[in-house]
């Protein structure tokens, strides 16, 4: 089963209010709420009358993915808000600085990307290309991009910013960039180098 996380770090943002804040986070426990009743239903679904047009096991499978989806982004999201913003130190900054050209150019493509999105963008790391590349999602389920991991969530959704920013995405954007608490995503890639270190070292 699963259980709605803390995020006492979503409180007091710069630009992003308190209200938008708290009722993000219900959407999130609702998305628990349904993986759960979801994960429930499955154990008596009837496997035998599968059908790829209609059945009880599609809908339910399909629809898990969607409340999945909600839970891991949202956990994403709300685990690296909350800090200063800025620029990113170390190996990811190196990367990030490979990969984009500079800071600048990613965050620039981060938040075009973040435009053109109609509900996320993932920062992620492609382990086979070996490659930092920012992913354009859809929906909680569309698009997943397998071998690739997230180091950050941007929430395109419209729940995300309309309180305060109506539809100037943008600026939300750049609100989302000034609470960016870059120390999990630096930490999660240094773990990323690590591991490919040694993966090269055992070739």
């Amino acid at each position: 089963m699963y259980e709605a996380k803390k995020f006492d770090s979503i409180r007091g943002l710069d630009g992003i209010s308190e209200k938008t804040m708290s009722e993000h986070y219900k959407l999130y426990e609702g998305y628990v709420k349904k993986a759960n009743e979801i994960m429930e239903k499955l154990k008596s679904a009837d496997k035998g009358a599968a059908n790829q047009t209609y059945s009880e096991l599609r809908e339910l499978k399909l629809e898990f993915s969607f409340a999945i989806g909600g839970v891991k982004n949202h956990e994403i999201y709300f685990g690296h808000l909350g800090g200063a913003g800025g620029e990113p130190n170390g190996a990811l900054a190196q990367q990030i600085e490979k990969d984009f050209g500079s800071f600048k150019e990613f965050q620039q493509d981060m938040k075009q990307t973040g435009i053109a999105a109609r509900g996320w963008v993932w920062l992620a790391w492609d382990w086979e290309k070996q490659y930092l590349f920012n992913y354009l999602g859809d929906a909680q389920n569309t698009f997943p991009v397998w071998n690739a991991t997230p180091l950050v969530a941007l929430d395109t959704y419209e729940h995300a910013y309309w309180m305060d920013y109506g539809t100037n995405r943008g600026s939300y954007i750049d609100a989302f960039f000034k609470n960016l608490n870059w120390a999990g995503p630096e930490n999660q890639f240094e773990s990323i180098a690590a591991m490919m270190k040694k993966m090269r070292e055992e070739m």
